[in-house]
């Protein structure tokens, strides 16, 4: 089968009331294997929610939407402090369950929805995320009719916004495609790449073989978690026609370590399972470059405040055979670096993008509440953006 054919994509509809599961199925053009869904297997949609009160009923909405029917859908609130539980509530009636828990942190709050679930599948959704209605649909009725399909690990391709996900663009990365473990693991370390938590549709096989959510990880713990799931599965099945939209919380992962010695030190207990994963399937020259290549494009995150980590950072990259080196800034901070030093140089480099970023989120939401206000846009209920061609998805990687 050609997976990347083009295809025509969903319509959009402006609907967000009540009434918008019944107008979106009945409106969208719906995939060949639509009858699949009676008699097939059961989905849950698992969403962690913490503070969400302005996101959680959109991503909700999406996640209700699916024009796949056999579904539950579980929201775990890990112990808000605003309005979240309420507006979650307010969704009973479309089958939405709710669990409330003391605030615990991410990892935690996942497990606690695994544990309530019952699918065959499981879908992970974060509370300010969005998916298109035929994501689950789309990949289900992508697997081979074999009985080694509950160990295929399916993905699809993702795209950033912060308010107007009409606006979101979907960029093709080396992981955008049909790939072993071993070589998802060696791309995603050797280009920096990865997939956001949505893209993934994982059985319930290859969940229960992953194991748990490591609560020690309050940083990254997606990365580490689907490294596991990668392992114990035959390998990834990328499937094109499906959308995730990701609402983009900094521009950059540094921003959201920040200060807290907890954050790195777990960010960097992350980083050296996620090497130890890669090693344990080929410990080669390339896969040892790669690894060296992850611990340099991490090292800021760590350099010079962490000086311990840096130490160990720096034996791990000669035991790789790399050669380690000061990480470097961009040539616009080096006068502050010169001038100021390392640390303030580094909060310049970082708080700079911020403030422009926090910028552009002021803009972008006053655009879409006048959008929504004036042309009656609402949260996307339709994979609005077309297939990417055979070309756009030439993400080969030489080795």
């Amino acid at each position: 089968m050609n997976l990347f054919a083009p295809k025509r994509g969903f319509q959009p509809i402006g609907d967000t009331e009540a009434g918008l599961t019944q107008r979106a199925v009945k409106g969208a053009e719906r995939p060949a294997t639509h009858s699949r869904c009676e008699g097939g297997p059961l989905v849950s949609i698992l969403i962690p929610a913490y503070n969400a009160q302005e996101w959680i009923a959109d991503s909700i909405r999406s996640a209700v939407a699916q024009t796949w029917e056999r579904k539950e859908i579980i929201v775990v609130d890990d112990g808000s402090r605003d309005r979240t539980p309420e507006i979650v509530e307010e969704f009973q009636g479309a089958g939405v369950r709710l669990i409330i828990q003391p605030n615990q942190g991410a990892a935690a709050a996942r497990n606690t929805a695994l544990a309530a679930s019952r699918g065959d599948y499981i879908q992970w959704l974060d509370a300010d995320d969005l998916l298109s209605p035929d994501k689950i649909e789309r990949q289900l009725a992508a697997l081979p009719a074999t009985p080694q399909n509950k160990r295929i690990l399916l993905s699809c391709p993702f795209g950033q916004f912060i308010y107007r996900y009409y606006r979101t663009k979907f960029i093709p990365t080396p992981l955008w495609a049909d790939l072993s473990p071993c070589e998802w693991l060696f791309r995603k370390m050797d280009g920096n790449a990865y997939m956001q938590t949505a893209t993934w549709l994982v059985s319930r096989e290859l969940t229960e073989a992953a194991g748990p959510w490591d609560s020690r990880l309050l940083g990254d713990d997606d990365g580490e978690y689907f490294c596991r799931v990668l392992l114990a599965s035959d390998g990834v099945h990328f499937v094109p026609e499906p959308r995730v939209y990701y609402r983009t919380p900094f521009p950059q992962s540094l921003s959201r370590l920040g200060r807290s010695d907890r954050k790195v030190r777990a960010h960097w207990l992350s980083m050296q399972m996620q090497i130890g994963y890669l090693l344990g399937l080929e410990n080669s020259e390339q896969t040892r470059a790669a690894c060296v290549n992850f611990l340099r494009v991490n090292l800021i995150s760590f350099y010079p405040e962490w000086s311990d980590i840096v130490k160990e950072v720096e034996a791990k990259t000669r035991e790789l055979g790399g050669e380690f080196a000061p990480p470097q800034l961009p040539w616009k901070y080096s006068g502050v670096r010169d001038l100021m030093g390392w640390r303030p140089a580094k909060l310049l480099s970082w708080a700079a993008p911020r403030l422009r970023w926090a910028a552009q989120r002021r803009w972008d939401k006053l655009l879409f509440s006048l959008h929504s206000r004036f042309l009656g846009v609402s949260p996307p209920v339709a994979s609005s953006a077309p297939a990417l061609s055979p070309e756009q998805y030439d993400t080969s990687v030489e080795r």
